[in-house]
């Protein structure tokens, strides 16, 4: 069995999976339309900004929350942003699991 060989097969069947398929249908979409995704762009980048430093154990801004929470509001109300979330969502759990079976495959290396 050749590793690579199979990272291949597993990168194509990734690619092949309908949560991928799905996934990059609807951001290919979104990516088209320059409002949407221009908000998008601003709530994922607050979103990190939020993210990062709830990993430095930092307090997160309650001024940045709200503006998050209300743009969260405003974007799943058009269904093609929920719809794209959804699937973002479904996507990276779908690779999470995965990273999650090959690193249980290897913790005795690690």
């Amino acid at each position: 069995m050749n590793v690579y060989d199979e990272v291949n097969s597993l990168a194509q069947a990734i690619k092949q999976s309908k949560e991928y398929l799905e996934y990059k249908t609807l951001k290919d979409k979104i990516n088209s339309l320059a409002d949407i995704k221009a908000k998008i762009d601003e709530f994922e980048k607050i979103r990190y900004e939020e993210q990062v430093l709830a990993l430095q154990g930092e307090k997160q801004s309650e001024e940045k929350m709200k503006k998050l929470q209300e743009l969260y509001e405003i974007l799943v109300k058009n269904p093609e942003v929920k719809d794209y979330f959804d699937k973002e969502v479904r996507f990276n759990v779908m690779m999470a699991d995965i990273n999650k079976i090959i690193g249980e495959a290897i913790k005795d290396v690690l």
